[in-house]
């Protein structure tokens, strides 16, 4: 089990994780030029049953081919339930695996579902002389038993780098009133039906050093609504969102990456800090940065946000320097 005071590895920018269908090429092509954080080749929902074996081929060519840049590629293959999912990752993880970062699971109930798939991960990755534990598990949580079990399956393997909230199955795995994936269901007219869903991942997540992802908003042109649940997650600390559309990949970069303002001021609280309780600033635990006083808990609180940004790619456009 892992320990929740570390993280397994380093964790990356996954403010849009861009949904691919498996089967088509064209897609597929695509995606690589998209400016998306992560790419997931999809082998579930978006396939038909009757191309699921045909799309492994597909999926495999794609990461062969390159052309990814810095994406973060994943294969999201078919859940434990169904008969493809051994032969979707011996296949996928065979072809391909010196050019896959994750194999994503789907509808994940319990921590032994993690537990098999890195047991297999690790049988392939010893055949095919691959650096063992590399290839990383997204786990996604899509009924109430997965839910019930989230933290159990947040520290079932050091593989796990995110968790993620599948709406639609979840909706109708408690059987909510509504037909709108990512909307609150008719009569919820006061605070969010989702609320204690998002939160208890995000708990595990955090628990476990692993990133919280927030899952589709189906009304792919609706940018505005796309951005305000996606500012919801955000507000609540997750790391990025499922997109569905080229169009909503800016939305969901911007949404997910701290602003240039709170960026900056965590940069110079980290940079102040640092100077004032070193023995050349005096060697204090709290002081004054402008009309703040900040100490060990901003430190950590401007942590949070430098990380999202440089993760993001962001550069300073304000650097504090000491008073002579």
């Amino acid at each position: 089990m892992a320990d929740q005071t570390t993280t397994s590895k380093a964790l990356r920018s996954r403010r849009s994780c861009l949904a691919t269908p498996g089967s088509n090429p064209r897609f597929l092509e695509k995606a690589k030029g998209l400016d998306a954080d992560q790419v997931f080749l999809d082998l579930e929902d978006s396939v038909a049953p009757i191309a699921k074996v045909d799309a492994r081929k597909s999926v495999v060519a794609a990461l062969n081919e390159g052309g990814w840049g810095n994406k973060i590629r994943v294969v999201r293959v078919n859940d434990w339930t169904t008969e493809w999912t051994y032969g979707d990752v011996i296949e996928v993880v065979a072809g391909a695996g010196a050019n896959l970062d994750c194999i994503m699971l789907p509808k994940v109930q319990t921590a032994e579902q993690v537990v098999a798939l890195d047991l297999l991960l690790t049988q392939l990755e010893k055949v095919h002389g691959y650096e063992q534990g590399r290839i990383g598990i997204e786990a996604q949580i899509e009924n109430a038993l997965g839910l019930t079990n989230v933290n159990a399956i947040a520290a079932a393997s050091p593989r796990v780098e995110t968790i993620i909230f599948g709406p639609a199955d979840f909706m109708a795995s408690i059987n909510m009133k509504s037909l709108v994936v990512g909307e609150q269901p008719p009569g919820y007219d006061v605070g969010d039906a989702y609320h204690y869903i998002l939160m208890q991942i995000l708990m595990a997540a955090r628990a476990y050093g692993k990133q919280a992802i927030d899952g589709p908003y189906l009304q792919i042109k609706d940018v505005d609504g796309f951005r305000r649940v996606a500012g919801r997650a955000a507000a609540l600390g997750f790391d990025g969102k499922w997109v569905l559309h080229p169009d909503q990949i800016a939305a969901a970069n911007e949404v997910f990456s701290p602003r240039q303002e709170d960026y900056d001021h965590s940069e110079n609280i980290l940079d102040a800090y640092d100077h004032y309780t070193s023995a050349a600033g005096g060697a204090r635990g709290a002081v004054m940065l402008g009309d703040e006083m900040i100490d060990e808990a901003s430190r950590k609180m401007a942590l949070v946000i430098s990380a999202k940004g440089r993760a993001a790619g962001m550069t300073r456009t304000d650097v504090w320097k000491p008073e002579d």
